[in-house]
């Protein structure tokens, strides 16, 4: 399933794939996309695909994760969580104020104060805010945690499956309220067939 779906006023960006081609995105200029979805949607696994470039900065708190990991073999990651989450958003926050063109941020951000949060990081930093959404189902997205090795503590998952209630829905029928520029809903299959950004100059979309 795959949805797009511009802000009020806006109109959209890029052209939705045909089935079982990579989902492409249209960025042009100063931008920065928040992938968001429950744990174990599939986000991670998208980045982690997405080629690089001097153009790119894609920020994914699994590198924060594996760091401290790696400094601290011998502590436990509850005691390392608040840390990983602390270095993140430090990392998002450079990366927003730097010159990179197209950033690229991985947050759960199930609930809205987060996402508005980054919205607002984004045009305080002069950058146009794209919402990616990947959707799975809790089942889904427990499959895909245990999948990579790595489970979400009970309670704060089904925090999380509980923000998440119904954005998807909301996405697919325009009302989820939060003023991006555009706003892409998918699916964990969808999301599996990769994501192409294209850096268009808006001149070039007009041909």
């Amino acid at each position: 399933m795959i949805h797009a779906l511009p802000a009020p006023g806006d109109t959209p960006r890029r052209a939705l794939p045909a089935p079982g081609h990579p989902v492409r995105l249209a960025l042009p200029g100063r931008v920065l996309l928040l992938v968001a979805g429950v744990p174990g949607a599939g986000k991670s696994t998208v980045l982690r695909r997405l080629p690089r470039g001097d153009a790119l900065r894609v920020l994914d708190s699994e590198v924060q994760r594996d760091r401290l990991g790696r400094l601290l073999p011998d502590v436990p990651y509850t005691r390392l969580r608040p840390w990983v989450h602390l270095l993140h958003r430090l990392a998002v926050v450079g990366a927003a104020c730097g010159a990179v063109p197209t950033v690229v941020v991985h947050l759960p951000a199930t609930g809205a104060g987060l996402r508005r949060a980054v919205r607002a990081l984004a045009l305080a930093t002069g950058r146009e805010p794209h919402l990616l959404w990947i959707e799975a189902p809790a089942a889904e997205a427990l499959r895909g945690q245990a999948a990579r090795g790595r489970m979400v503590e009970r309670g704060s998952f089904a925090r999380h499956v509980a923000r998440a209630s119904g954005v998807a829905e909301r996405i697919r029928g325009g009302g989820l309220g939060e003023r991006w520029v555009s706003v892409t809903a998918l699916d964990r299959r969808a999301a599996s067939r990769g994501l192409v950004l294209d850096r268009l100059r808006e001149r070039d979309q007009a041909k």
